[in-house]
């Protein structure tokens, strides 16, 4: 039978777990409200198939965060150093603040993972927390990669995987030819699109490979290749699919592609990918001083987990944490208080309004209009497209430019992007200055591209325009975005492109 001192000290040790979890169920709820521009862009980014894994990976991250407390076991006594939590909690909340500012949903998304981080510290202290950080870093892998970087890297894998698909072909003797990332088989062309660039199995496959090497029993070489391997396993099988889409398309025509497309996506292939990765451990086994099983090197042991679950119960309502739930009230308090919407509409003359005519230049023809496909993943809030004549002896330009009022939202896609999904190779591209030539003054920053697609070529000249700043460079332009967010709320911004056809044989 219990003594009344024991009761006393159960009663306490009942109310100070109940404190605890009532100042972590603030934290967390303020912090949530917080952030909730991040947490509504993930929503919106896992109902796309590139990031359709995203809900899962909060669920794996958990999971292996209860191994790692099995692990690494509280030491008695007072839990030291809590405090590096809260300086990490507080440049949360700035990144955080600097992301709606600028209102730029992923930056406040990027944000609540290091909040994560610091409430980790600030539960376990420095010493312990620290060796949490695998569960942590898994995280990044349910937020989708700003947009230029997933398109730069979308279009390299779809060339690269073009690449080597073609390579196959011609390995089987299949006639093809490839202009971009356009594959010529004589009697039909088919377009690698973004859909086949194989970022739907990429992200996936990452996270998985990720725990596969946390999982590993061995040398860290042994887990460094592991992780690293994601990426050529998965360029490999899409260009393994690209490859037999073609020798269908080759054999039986194009129409037989639909059933092989639809066979080929999600599961199959990321299946295929995972037995890959298992292989290739099963490989590195072999170089393994002890040789184990491949079942013995994972470390897969479940056993305790509901236990340490439960242990979550008892937090403490230390000073550290009840700053912390405070910092995230303080934070919510002042956004909604200040709530600084700023900027607004831009004044502009609609494209319909553009000149025909610039000095002894005139449009020819009518305004050029894109296909609604093209319109749909263009984006823009305007744009216009037409050609401009001088004389018969000077070549004609094409005008195109585009304009966003929010660029948040996905915003200008480069010609760097574009002009390889049309079969166009960018033969040489420089970044120049064109403003002592143009006789202004400050400078005049552009990019001259010169493509080709078998034997035409052209010159193409474009920029990035953010009301009177013009950039060149299209990471720059992002950063620019993010000032310009911050200091004004625009997010407006639109682009130039001219493009002129090159004779045989012409100089730049």
């Amino acid at each position: 039978m219990a003594s009344s001192e024991d009761s006393s000290f159960f009663r306490d040790r009942t109310l100070i777990n109940g404190f605890g979890l009532f100042w972590l169920a603030v934290a967390t709820i303020a912090t949530g409200w917080f952030f909730i521009d991040g947490l509504d862009a993930l929503l919106l980014a896992w109902q796309t198939p590139e990031y359709s894994h995203g809900p899962l990976i909060p669920v794996l991250s958990a999971i292996m965060f209860l191994r790692e407390m099995k692990q690494y076991p509280p030491q008695q006594g007072v839990v030291p150093n809590r405090w590096p939590g809260l300086v990490v909690i507080g440049t949360a909340f700035l990144i955080g603040a600097l992301g709606k500012l600028a209102r730029i949903d992923d930056i406040v998304a990027y944000a609540t993972i290091i909040w994560v981080a610091g409430m980790v510290l600030v539960s376990f202290g420095w010493s312990r927390g620290r060796k949490f950080w695998p569960s942590v870093l898994h995280l990044v892998y349910m937020l989708p990669l700003p947009a230029t970087i997933y398109y730069k890297v979308s279009i390299w894998l779809q060339m690269v995987s073009s690449e080597i698909g073609v390579g196959i072909l011609k390995m089987l003797s299949v006639p093809v030819f490839l202009e971009g990332n356009i594959i010529d088989l004589g009697v039909m062309r088919l377009h690698v699109a973004e859909a086949c660039s194989g970022l739907r199995y990429l992200f996936p496959i990452m996270s998985f490979s990720y725990v596969f090497a946390v999982l590993y029993r061995g040398p860290n070489w042994h887990k460094a290749v592991l992780l690293l391997a994601a990426v050529p396993i998965t360029v490999l099988m899409n260009s393994v699919r690209i490859a037999v889409a073609g020798i269908i398309a080759n054999t039986y025509g194009v129409e037989w592609l639909d059933g092989f497309t639809h066979f080929f996506e999600g599961w199959v292939v990321f299946i295929i990918c995972i037995l890959m990765l298992f292989a290739l451990a099963r490989l590195m086994l072999l170089l393994h001083p002890d040789r184990p099983r491949l079942a013995d090197a994972l470390d897969l042991d479940m056993s305790g987990m509901m236990t340490q679950l439960n242990g979550l119960r008892a937090v403490q309502a230390t000073r550290a944490l009840v700053v912390a739930a405070l910092m995230g009230v303080t934070a919510l308090g002042i956004w909604q208080i200040a709530n600084p919407e700023h900027g607004g509409p831009v004044a502009r003359t609609s494209f319909a309004l553009f000149p025909r005519e610039f000095g002894a230049w005139q449009q020819y023809g009518p305004e050029e209009r894109l296909t609604v496909d093209v319109e749909r993943t263009l984006g823009a809030d305007d744009y216009r497209q037409a050609t401009f004549v001088r004389d018969t002896d000077t070549p004609a330009v094409g005008f195109f430019s585009a304009f966003y009022h929010d660029q948040t939202r996905g915003g200008v896609h480069s010609p760097e992007i574009c002009l390889p999904s049309a079969g166009w190779e960018i033969a040489k591209l420089d970044r120049i200055d064109i403003a002592r030539d143009l006789g202004v003054e400050g400078s005049f920053p552009l990019n001259r591209a010169i493509i080709q697609r078998g034997e035409s070529r052209m010159m193409v000249y474009y920029w990035f325009q953010q009301g009177e700043r013009r950039v060149a460079w299209d990471i720059a332009a992002k950063f620019n975005l993010l000032l310009d967010g911050i200091r004004r709320g625009q997010t407006d911004g639109g682009i130039v492109r001219l493009t002129t056809p090159m004779a045989r044989g012409e100089s730049e």
